[in-house]
């Protein structure tokens, strides 16, 4: 979803969960959280982060004439 090639350099690291990897909260340092569809929260401090992919995907995405397909 992101282009993470020359403009990471460019904009250097941000916080964000990622599914792939054990995420530990920059406020608390716990690693339980509550993932949503475009943010993580963390179960202990309830900081909030986004996700790297998020939004990405459930039912109700696939439009067709204006009309939303929900499964």
């Amino acid at each position: 979803m992101y282009d993470f090639g020359i403009r990471h350099a460019l904009m250097g690291y941000r916080v964000a969960y990622r599914s792939e990897q054990t995420n530990y909260c920059p406020g608390c340092g716990g690693s339980h959280w509550v993932v949503g569809r475009l943010t993580a929260e963390c179960a202990f401090c309830a900081t909030a982060l986004p996700l790297v992919a998020g939004g990405a995907s459930g039912g109700g995405l696939i439009r067709q004439a204006g009309v939303a397909l929900a499964a």
